[in-house]
């Protein structure tokens, strides 16, 4: 996916800025797919403004520059709808903390409780954003269905932490104490 798409993803739910879209991006619904700056934000949105996928209208600030709010054509609808029109690539999942758990042998035990604790805090907090973001009364079924893929997704991983946090913490005690002897 690119940015183009995304934008354009984000504007078939509602006119927006460039502001908001990066907004939504960082922290809204669609923080979950990719990144994008301001520097890639706005100039995708003026070139799709100069294709004709977008509109732009000002809307006046009091005591600011007048605001872009940006909507999507029906031939942006068009474009969106033939971007989607793929297979998606797999997901790649990265991450520091499974680093971390894989060296854990390397992390004295409080090392070892902090990132643990810190990861499951971080993911505790991310399940009630998603959870916060409740669609049961939507009626769009692609926004129910990743709201539920995501509280799937993100409520075993705080599952599974919270079932294996003594383990790992005793392996770590346990091997502290074999290395003092």
């Amino acid at each position: 996916m690119n940015i183009r798409t995304l934008c354009l993803g984000i504007l078939s739910f509602r006119e927006a800025t460039g502001y908001e879209i990066k907004k939504l991006v960082e922290e809204g619904m669609f923080s979950h797919f990719i990144d994008a700056s301001y520097g890639s934000i706005y100039p995708a949105l003026t070139h799709m403004e100069s294709e004709g996928m977008l509109t732009v209208r000002a809307e006046e600030q009091s005591g600011k520059p007048d605001k872009k709010v940006y909507a999507i054509t029906e031939r942006g609808r068009a474009s969106l709808s033939e971007a989607l029109d793929v297979l998606p690539r797999p997901d790649k999942f990265k991450s520091e903390f499974l680093f971390q758990m894989l060296l854990a042998r390397a992390l004295s035990g409080e090392q070892l409780a902090a990132v643990y604790d810190t990861r499951l805090r971080d993911l505790t907090e991310e399940l009630g954003r998603i959870k916060a973001c409740s669609t049961a009364g939507a009626t769009d079924f692609g926004l129910r269905f990743v709201n539920g893929y995501g509280q799937a997704i993100v409520g075993a991983a705080v599952q599974y932490l919270e079932e294996r946090r003594e383990e790992m913490l005793n392996e770590a005690a346990s091997r502290s104490a074999d290395a003092a002897e």
